[in-house]
């Protein structure tokens, strides 16, 4: 039984059983173990256990009346009095759990006067023994009722700090991610923002700078580089106002990053496009089941396919020919397929530099408890990715840190597209 459960026996709104209880207990030894010997003391015991039932809610009326009830049997000489005072107790026990202040005091006081009335006879040759059972009978169930208000008061208080300070830990939380996302869309506006607008700026000067003569290929370049640039620029400020305020721009529904139902072959296309005009000869087999693919899992399969290509189109070299395969299965997951014939070709320029472009391929499928696979292979480089169709719980877990990958070796050729 866990600790809430235990605090809950001795809670206000269980009162009413546990009187219940106790008078079933009390019945149980009237009828087989102290049996009253006539009438009047069956009416006793009768006045006793509806009191003590009333303790449930009248407790401090029903503690007086059962002090009183106690006086009247011993006065009879009845033999029940021991079981008065085992009602008056629980009583007196019920009423200190329940309440702060003067009545539980006053309660064991006068249920300590009831004891000594029953005793004058005995006094004062017997006042310690007097004293004694006037302790036994109205202190300690005092006592023990105050130690359990206290640690019950005690444990509550302990559980609201708690929640006080997650709160305030979340909220500390969420303050620093705002912080760190102002500061990421901060440098993001003001440095690789203003470098781009800046180079689209240059190139739409160059486009209509350049005489006629020029070669047609180089005002194709031109146009490609200018639109590329500006779309860039786009998505930067988009993300930027995400970064800055994604409830806000969420409400707003300018947080266009997702790719609408039906909108992902024509995306995909303009990236096709826009990797064969980057000089990479690529085939490609879409499934048509793609535009119905949900938007969260079709702006993954959009990502993945123009950080692969982009690759490709890098580390190939020159005349490079890729194949691109994307299907949906019959249990609703995605397969996507890259493979490009770059790897094994004699002449191949070295690689750049390490960038972030299979660290961020992974995370994402990683997000959908998908797999990716990447590597080389003797035709060239091979990348495959399975995203599983969405399950959406009743409760999201909070996703794990991905550990950074392994160093590969120096004989493989890292496949990366500098951020």
């Amino acid at each position: 039984m866990n600790r809430s459960r235990i605090e809950g026996l001795f809670d206000q709104r269980s009162s009413a059983a546990r009187a219940v209880v106790l008078v079933g207990v009390l019945v149980g030894d009237l009828l087989l173990v102290h049996r009253p010997s006539g009438g009047r003391d069956w009416g006793l015991a009768a006045a006793g256990i509806l009191l003590c039932a009333a303790a449930g809610r009248w407790a401090f009326g029903a503690l007086v009346a059962l002090s009183g009830l106690l006086v009247v049997a011993h006065t009879l000489g009845s033999d029940i009095v021991p079981a008065l005072k085992v009602l008056a107790a629980v009583t007196l026990f019920e009423l200190s759990v329940r309440e702060y202040g003067r009545r539980p005091v006053a309660g064991a006081a006068v249920l300590a006067l009831a004891v000594a009335v029953n005793r004058l006879a005995d006094l004062p040759g017997e006042l310690p023994s007097v004293l004694y059972k006037t302790g036994i009978v109205a202190g300690l169930p005092l006592l023990m009722g105050g130690y359990v208000r206290v640690t019950r008061d005690a444990a509550r208080a302990a559980r609201a700090h708690a929640e006080q300070e997650e709160a305030r830990a979340g909220q500390r939380l969420l303050a620093a991610r705002a912080a760190e996302r102002t500061t990421i869309a901060r440098e993001l506006h003001d440095l690789v923002a203003h470098h781009v607008s800046s180079m689209v700026l240059r190139v739409g000067v160059a486009r209509h700078v350049v005489p006629d003569t020029v070669d047609a290929r180089v005002i194709e370049v031109l146009d490609d580089l200018h639109s590329s640039g500006s779309e860039a620029l786009a998505d930067l400020r988009r993300l930027v106002a995400v970064l800055r305020d994604p409830d806000s721009v969420a409400a707003a529904g300018t947080a266009s990053a997702l790719v609408t139902p039906g909108a992902l072959p024509a995306a995909l296309e303009s990236v096709l496009e826009g990797s064969r005009r980057a000089g990479l000869a690529v085939t490609a087999a879409v499934d048509p089941v793609l535009a119905r693919l949900d938007a969260v899992r079709g702006l993954a399969v959009l990502r993945l396919v123009q950080e692969g290509l982009a690759n490709a189109a890098k580390h190939a070299g020159p005349g490079a020919r890729a194949e691109l395969t994307v299907r949906v299965a019959d249990d609703a997951a995605v397969h996507l397929t890259l493979q490009d014939d770059g790897a094994g070709r004699p002449g191949v320029s070295a690689p750049g530099p390490s960038g972030h472009g299979l660290i961020g391929m992974r995370e994402r499928v990683d997000l959908f408890g998908g797999r990716l696979d990447a590597g080389p292979t003797p035709r060239g480089w091979r990348l495959t990715a399975e995203l599983p169709a969405l399950r959406v719980p009743s409760a999201l877990p909070a996703l794990p840190a991905l550990p950074a990958p392994p160093a590969p070796p120096a004989s493989v050729r890292v496949r990366e597209q500098t951020p």
